[in-house]
C-alpha cells in the first residue's frame, strides 16, 4: 500500500503490565476511531515491537534497540498543523483514554515525518 500522505507522525509508548488490556482495547475501540475524525488525518495504524533478525552485509543479524516502546500508532497527515487543530486537541482528550490510559503509559516518543520520495 503506498502511502498517500506527505507527513508521518508516530506515537510510540509502553504501558504498566497491568492495564495493557484496558489499553488495547480503549486504543483500538476508542482512541483511534476518535482520531480518524479530525480533518487531515488521512489513516491510522498500530503496531508492536517483534524481535528483529535481518541480513546486514552478508549478515546475519539481532537487533537490540535498548528502551524501545512496545507499541506505536502511524498517522498518515496531510499536513502537520493537524496536529496543532483545534479537532485534534478534541479528539485527543475524548473517551476513557486521558482519565485511564493516558497515566498508565510511559517511554512516550512522538515523531512527525516529512515524505521526501515516493
Amino acid at each position: 500500500m503506498p502511502f498517500e500522505a506527505r507527513y508521518l507522525f508516530s506515537a510510540a509508548m509502553d504501558v504498566e503490565p497491568g492495564k495493557e488490556a484496558l489499553f488495547n482495547e480503549v486504543y483500538d475501540t476508542e482512541h483511534v476511531p476518535m482520531l480518524k475524525t479530525v480533518p487531515g488525518v488521512i489513516s491510522v495504524a498500530r503496531f508492536k515491537t517483534q524481535d528483529l533478525t535481518m541480513i546486514i552485509g552478508g549478515q546475519r543479524r539481532t537487533i537490540v534497540v535498548e528502551n524501545e516502546p512496545r507499541y506505536s500508532a502511524l498517522y498518515e497527515l496531510e499536513s502537520p498543523e493537524v496536529l496543532t487543530s483545534d479537532a485534534w486537541a478534541k479528539a485527543v482528550d475524548l473517551g476513557r483514554w486521558p482519565e485511564q490510559v493516558r497515566p498508565h503509559t510511559k517511554n512516550r516518543r512522538h515523531v512527525l515525518s516529512r515524505r521526501i520520495s515516493g
